[in-house]
């Protein structure tokens, strides 16, 4: 892996991680993945980035999930 910062998250919001996810995932496979209340039920990008924001170790879940999924979306 050749980035200019060793953190792929560098620079990347977490708007644009969860839309990311979600359009490669899609919110029900994300729920599996991930099964926390705002991929589940109801979910929403705007949801999602609420309850994120506020929950570490929610957040790291998606960013690590992120981190794996990059070679993917080549």
């Amino acid at each position: 892996m050749e980035n200019k910062s060793k953190d792929p998250l560098h620079g990347i919001t977490l708007q644009k991680i969860v839309e990311t996810l979600v359009d490669f995932y899609g919110f029900d496979t994300l729920g599996e993945l991930i099964p926390i209340k705002c991929f589940i039920s109801n979910p929403s990008v705007k949801s999602s980035l609420t309850f994120l924001r506020k929950t570490d170790w929610a957040r790291k879940k998606v960013e690590n999930l992120y981190v794996k999924t990059l070679p993917k979306l080549g």
